[in-house]
């Protein structure tokens, strides 16, 4: 086969899989008997706040990956490097989110003229229509006709109830700044080498700006950000489908599970409630406790009646958790993730010291691959990209090593490689038995290394 030949059948290969992909996500959406999503829709189709999605996630996987490689591949180089730079629509985005124009559009099923809309947000009508005009290239909000929008199933993503959108203004309003000064933080004398939390791009724009102090102060002592911060968090659990852990990891088996760094339930509650034999431990920072006791009185009563869950104050970088419980689960928010090795370690050390012989311990977060074919690590359960994609991918895993960006910007931390978890594990004692694909994150299992 020659090289023309070659080239031209991973290109129909990449065909292939995309054809297959979207067939198959067509699949699922019809298997709920609600049919597919219409790009004109103006509601969430049934699946989109499903709390198990692992098998349209998989196909979109493939799907995102395969088209981006697949574009890249026939696109002039010069359209695609471009593409990457000439790209506001976050900015765009942020203007929607704080003029909160998919409010005043919802209560407007059959759209609202541009002139009302403008004056219902106080903005200027000609920059708010090339604002809407330049989403709606994207299929959030769309032009009825001439100079008229509505909502789509996409922009309703922006209404201020919703949390992920929430997340989305998080990254609009503050990550994007930090992301300005990345080649400056990597070639500042003291930030360049350094991977320690206080030398992370936010602080160089935090000295800037003349603010100083840690990062979760700053947001503790701020009680508008604080529940911006929480509602965030809530909106990437529910954009990673973080709850799908609740259905592809074997709970029926254990008995007993510790929430590290629990917050007020957004894990162990759904937990409780799905699997009434296990026996929850909450640790947490006392005042968040206080926080979780009033969250599970409102929506768990029934297990603090019968006794199914307890609230145990601790810090996971000083003290122990609770002894000898059969699963300590490390979730998706400001834990491993947050801090570098050393203190990483420690969180791990300090759940070793209390595990029992069949302890393990979950990490429960984004979990980052090589773009080239990686040794077989020895543990089933992990999915891999067809060829000819990337072995990762590709943009199909779009997200997780954006977040790898923003822990750099936000926390000079990082996603991890699995290789680089084993090795963490291994320093304190642990060795990966197990790894949980659930496409956005994984759900990584450790043990007790046995001597």
């Amino acid at each position: 086969m020659t090289d023309l030949d070659e080239a031209e059948a991973k290109l129909e290969a990449l065909l292939d899989i995309i054809n297959s992909s979207a067939r198959q996500a067509i699949a699922e959406y019809k298997n709920t008997g609600h049919g597919v999503p219409s790009a004109d829709a103006t509601a969430f189709h049934l699946l989109d706040s499903a709390t198990d999605t692992i098998a349209l996630k998989k196909a979109i996987r493939l799907l995102e990956g395969a088209y981006h490689q697949l574009s890249a591949i026939l696109a002039p180089p010069q359209h695609t490097v471009t593409n990457f730079v000439l790209n506001y629509n976050w900015a765009c985005i942020d203007v929607a989110l704080r003029a909160r124009i998919a409010d005043v559009l919802d209560k407007h099923p059959e759209g609202l003229s541009v002139d009302r809309l403008a004056e219902a947000v106080n903005l200027d009508k000609s920059k708010t229509a090339r604002i809407l005009r330049a989403l709606s290239l994207m299929g959030c909000f769309k032009e009825v006709e001439r100079d008229v929008f509505a909502n789509t199933r996409l922009s309703l993503i922006l209404k201020s109830t919703n949390n992920t959108g929430c997340f989305a203004g998080l990254h609009s309003r503050g990550v994007t700044k930090y992301a300005g000064v990345l080649y400056e933080s990597m070639t500042d004398e003291e930030f360049s080498r350094s991977h320690e939390p206080d030398k992370a791009p936010r602080v160089l724009v935090s000295r800037r700006e003349g603010i100083t102090g840690n990062y979760w102060k700053m947001i503790n002592n701020d009680d508008e950000r604080r529940e911006a911060f929480h509602r965030a968090m809530l909106g990437l659990n529910e954009m990673v489908g973080a709850s799908a852990v609740l259905h592809h990891y074997p709970w029926d088996n254990i008995s007993s599970v510790v929430d590290i760094g629990s917050g007020i339930g957004t894990f162990s509650t759904p937990l409780a409630k799905m699997f009434p034999h296990l026996k929850i431990t909450n640790q947490d920072l006392p005042e968040v406790l206080l926080e979780a006791q009033n969250a599970w009185e409102k929506n768990a009563p029934e297990a603090l009646l019968d006794g199914r869950v307890e609230f145990v104050p601790f810090n996971f970088l000083e003290d122990v958790p609770v002894v000898g419980k059969d699963v300590y689960y490390v979730r998706l928010r400001h834990i491993i993730h947050n801090w570098p090795d050393h203190e990483a370690a420690t969180i791990l050390r300090n759940i070793r010291k209390v595990m029992g012989p069949n302890s393990r311990v979950l990490i429960h977060d984004c979990v980052l691959f090589h773009t080239v074919q990686e040794p077989d690590i020895g543990t089933d359960g992990l999915s891999t990209a067809p060829e000819p994609m990337l072995p990762n991918f590709g943009a199909g895993a779009h997200r997780s090593y954006q977040m790898d960006m923003t822990m750099w910007l936000i926390h000079n931390t990082k996603e991890r490689t699995l290789g680089e978890l084993k090795i963490l594990g291994a320093s304190v004692g642990l060795v990966l038995t197990q790894v949980y694909d659930l496409v956005e994150t994984m759900v990584v299992e450790f043990r007790i290394t046995q001597s």
